[in-house]
């Protein structure tokens, strides 16, 4: 191929195992791959997108993606990394996360393609649904045995009592052999013969590619199957990659706005902003040693932060999104704030104003009309005291709504941003929140 799959993924630092001959196959044609996604809610978050991404980047090598959403799998739940049983979800609950997914795996591939190596999309509950138990037990589990299945990390974990297990139901044990059957399924059905994921799929993948080539008897010839993870993403402080103060970073804006999804990627610390812009973005090697050079040059203009955060709320957004969350960003300093603040929904207000000093006021004290000295001090203990408050007002360093005010102003309903905010500035550096509640 004229694009090296595997040799652009492992200068990205994006590969962790690869099974012997997965390289030369993917050198040698155009070949078929896939990864599951787990559907354990309505959307994916930000740990999702490396396998998105390594769905891309096998497409633009000329290789044939399948997203595959686990209808069937979710209803079991992967023990991959988990120490105790999941809770089961209603078939309502998965088919409406089934379709939450495939709509958010539609946004990054596309499913409708002509190309001869246009991505597919599907759900292994339409290949297991008319499974009976007694042929699955036939022509399934007799082909691996228990010891086999015993030795995989996610299972000895589990029965060893780590990190506070309680054991493994024989529901999540036969998690390996589903996943392994699809992928003996997607083998004969569609010629796929890689499958992808995270380092802690390697169990699973593996026994997939064991099930193709035990369940493939009676030829001259081996059926060939291949397997390939990547690293699980990881902080430099060791902290866990994915959530924010509010939780999971999702990538629908319903979920978390695009504001805040920007301002994820912008915060992002140096050596993280390093590893990830090789991870999250599809510039090339050059341009990214040029934009580490650049930035180690000059740390405090933050030069990775800037571009990782373009170039992935881009991706996964638009750059339409991506305009409006930096104009976001910038409304503070705006020197047309009433007009620019009016343009923000409600949402990504709470999420602008969520990192500033607030304090809430009772509605009636700003219908009453709230004197400004007791807003700055014995209110909201923003500034130390009432003197302090009176000698901000005196120099003209005080702002409601970045309009200077002077200590005979009175906040009222007409104060209001979105009825519920206020912005108060004493100085250039101090701002401050009043919440309306």
């Amino acid at each position: 191929m004229a694009n090296k799959f595997v040799e652009e993924l492992r200068w990205r630092g994006m590969v962790h195992d690869i099974m012997p001959g997965t390289e030369e196959q993917l050198d040698k044609e155009m070949t078929t791959a896939y990864i599951g996604f787990d559907p354990t809610s309505d959307s994916l978050h930000i740990g999702s997108l490396v396998p998105i991404i390594l769905l891309v980047h096998l497409e633009k090598a000329g290789h044939k993606p399948i997203a595959l959403v686990g209808g069937a799998t979710g209803m079991i739940g992967d023990p991959s990394g988990k120490s105790d049983e999941r809770n089961l979800l209603d078939e309502d609950t998965l088919a409406h996360n089934v379709a939450g997914i495939k709509n958010v795996l539609s946004r990054f591939l596309d499913f409708n393609s002509k190309e001869k190596n246009a991505p597919v999309l599907v759900n292994n509950y339409d290949w297991m649904k008319d499974f009976t138990f007694i042929d699955f037990a036939r022509d399934v589990g007799k082909r691996i045995t228990v010891n086999y299945m015993m030795a995989k990390d996610s299972v000895k974990k589990r029965f060893s009592g780590e990190e506070g297990s309680v054991g493994m139901s024989f529901t999540e044990f036969t998690y390996q052999l589903i996943q392994g059957y699809d992928f003996y399924h997607l083998h004969k059905e569609m010629d796929c013969k890689l499958q992808m994921g995270g380092s802690d799929q390697w169990g699973n993948i593996t026994t997939g590619t064991e099930l193709v080539r035990r369940m493939n008897v009676g030829g001259d010839t081996v059926a060939k199957a291949f397997a390939m993870t990547c690293p699980l993403i990881t902080k430099a402080d060791g902290s866990k990659f994915g959530k924010s103060e509010g939780g999971n970073v999702w990538l629908d804006a319903d979920k978390t706005s695009v504001y805040k999804f920007y301002q994820f990627w912008l915060n992002t610390t140096d050596e993280d902003a390093e590893k990830y812009i090789k991870i999250f973005t599809f510039l090339d090697k050059e341009t990214i040693e040029n934009l580490i050079t650049e930035h180690n040059e000059n740390p405090g203009a933050r030069l990775l932060q800037k571009r990782l955060s373009e170039e992935v709320t881009t991706f996964v957004h638009s750059k339409e999104a991506l305009d409006e969350a930096i104009e976001t960003s910038q409304v503070l300093f705006s020197r047309n704030f009433k007009e620019d603040i009016k343009k923000i929904n409600s949402t990504t207000l709470d999420d602008l104003f969520s990192d500033i000093k607030t304090a809430e006021i009772k509605r009636s004290q700003i219908e009453s009309g709230l004197d400004i000295i007791a807003a700055l001090s014995a209110e909201t203990n923003f500034l130390s005291s009432n003197g302090e408050a009176r000698r901000s007002l005196k120099a003209n360093a005080v702002s409601v709504n970045k309009e200077k005010v002077d200590e005979n102003y009175i906040i009222q309903t007409s104060d209001l941003i979105a009825d519920k905010y206020i912005v108060l500035n004493s100085g250039k550096k101090n701002t401050y929140i009043i919440k309306v509640v």
